[in-house]
Parts: C-alpha cells; structure tokens; sequence
C-alpha cells in the first residue's frame, strides 16, 4: 500500500511542478488515479498569469491552442519522467482543461503485460447498458455512433470513456490535410454539450461537475473522461 500510494504522491508532485515550470504557476491540488490500464490526474486551481490576462480579453481559444501546442511539445518529456518518477509505463497521453473552472485533466493509457485490460468495475446499482447508449447518442449529436464504446469507472469520482471509430469522412480528410488543431478546437465545445444535452446524470444518478475530451486520431479514437459530484449518500455515512 505504501509503495502504490508513492506513485501517486510522486505522480502529482511531478505534474505539479511540470505545470509550474512550464506555465509559471504550478496548480493548487493534482488527484491522480491509476488504475490500469488508466491514469488520470486531475488538476484544480490551474491558470496562468499571462492566462488571466488573456481569458480577461476573452480570448480563450488562444490559451487553449497554446496550452494544447505546449503539451505536445512536452509530451515525450513528460512520458520519460513519469517512467523515471513513478515507474509508469505511459504509451499515449492525453489533455484537456475547463477554463472556466480552472481545471483540467492529464490521462494516459499504461501500456501493461499484454496490453490486456483488466474487467471494468461498475456500480451494481447503475446500469452500464443505460449509461453507454447516452454516450452512443451524444457522439451522434456531433458524429456519428461509434464502432464501439466501453466505460471504465475509475473510482468514486472519476469515469473514463473510450470510443472507437467516430470519425466521419470531413473530419478524416481534415486530419489528413493537417488540420488538427482547429479540429480539436471545434469539436470539444460540441462534444461537451453533446454529453450534457444527453442528461448523463440519469443514468449515473450523480451530478457530473466536469467533462474532458481528447482524441487519437492516428488510431480513430475519442476519449471522454468525467468528474462526479461527492456522493451526498457516501458523505453522509462518513460522519
């Protein structure tokens, strides 16, 4: 036990000082979950000076196309850190960030013996069933339904989608022409309502406070990652 809750001490520590070093400011919490194969940091209180400045013109596509172009810069680095700090064998790396909450969250599939994923734990009380077809009919709203969709629920606060074979024709011929980042800057917005206008909360029977999304688009690949609200039944059998 020790030893796995050093990894993510040493996980959060370094994001955090990743995030200062990089950006001027470092955050004021970063939670990791590892569960493989996932890791998901989640990051609080996360925005630069330079950024408030830019936010406060109203200029948020150009924080998030910077911070999108800076993470790209740094994603190998940051892959051989995270294997030289906490032993994390990360094979792809993802980011996304809700500026308006101040928050984001770093994720990565770990590449394990095997590559074979272990069985998703899902709430006996929830219906995993209910809950993938409202992800089947946001990826519509903005796609087209995808070739497969699984969940994984991480911990009590933290759901990780991966959606396969989502793009339609456009957006492959976009890709293919090199226009990526616009891409990305387009399609986060629609995804996100997508996933509220849905009424995900339904099927979960918890609030979401934030949706993330990032793609693989070499692989054709969406992944949505959500943060529940506290369990207002758990909180209370705590005290």
């Amino acid at each position: 036990m020790a030893s796995e809750t050093n990894i993510h001490s040493e996980t959060a520590r370094f994001i955090s000082s990743m995030l200062r070093n990089n950006f001027g400011k470092g955050p004021s919490s970063v939670y990791v979950t590892i569960k493989p194969p996932f890791f998901t940091a989640h990051i609080r209180g996360f925005i630069a000076p330079m950024e408030k400045i830019l936010l406060r013109q109203k200029e948020y596509q150009r924080v998030l196309e910077t911070r999108d172009l800076l993470m790209q810069e740094l994603k190998q680095e940051i892959i051989l850190e995270l294997w030289k700090k906490s032993g994390l064998d990360v094979k792809h790396l993802y980011a996304d960030w809700d500026l308006e909450k101040e928050s984001g969250t770093i994720f990565g599939i770990l590449l394990v013996d095997g590559e074979k994923e272990e069985d998703s734990f899902w709430p006996e009380e929830l219906s995993k069933g209910e809950f993938i077809e409202g992800i089947d009919r946001a990826s519509v709203l903005v796609q087209k339904k995808p070739g497969s969709t699984e969940a994984y629920w991480l911990n009590d606060r933290t759901i990780l989608v991966r959606r396969k074979e989502i793009l339609v024709p456009i957006e492959k011929e976009l890709i293919k022409n090199g226009v990526i980042e616009d891409l990305k800057l387009s399609k986060r917005p629609l995804e996100r309502r997508a996933l509220k206008e849905v009424q995900l909360e339904t099927a979960l029977k918890r609030n979401i406070s934030e949706y993330f999304v990032d793609w693989n688009f070499d692989k054709d690949e969406g992944f949505i990652v959500l943060i529940l609200k506290k369990d207002p039944v758990q909180e209370d059998k705590k005290q």
